[in-house]
């Protein structure tokens, strides 16, 4: 694992359409103003703070956290190498550089479904509810 460099944006695009669940394409992501330009100058400028997993010349998973509120903004795997530790340990390296950044009070959003992986996934490593919602209809979960 490694400090994200703005080369690594357009894979972390490609990947995020191959992740098992809470899949976005690439023109998903777009329609969103997400594209590999913009993530590229987020990680340059120090505005996403992430570390991202490879294994051999390709990008198998990453974690990015926004530098200015200590929102964690995504956590994507490739399903074959879920169950590693591997996103374990990708979320825990940001939570610590975002730490570092001066944040005590990190956020995410995540599926409310406790059928969804992420939702047990999150509590068992300290996250807890707020009692708040997105747009989306998504959980705040908060680590302090």
């Amino acid at each position: 694992m490694r400090d994200a460099r703005p080369d690594d944006a357009a894979a972390c695009i490609d990947l995020r359409g191959r992740t098992r669940e809470n899949a976005f394409s690439v023109a998903q992501l777009a329609e969103l103003g997400i594209t590999a330009e913009s993530w590229a100058s987020g990680i340059a400028h120090g505005d996403s703070i992430g570390r991202v997993a490879w294994e051999g010349e390709r990008i198998v998973g990453y974690c990015f956290a926004d530098r200015a509120s200590g929102e964690v903004l995504v956590l994507a795997l490739l399903p074959d190498y879920e169950g590693r530790g591997i996103g374990r340990q990708l979320l825990q390296e940001v939570v610590s550089l975002t730490r570092d950044a001066g944040h005590q009070r990190l956020f995410l959003a995540c599926s409310a479904d406790p059928r969804s992986r992420s939702h047990g996934f999150y509590r068992r490593l300290g996250w807890r509810p707020t009692g708040e919602l997105d747009e989306a209809g998504d959980e705040i979960l908060e680590l302090r």
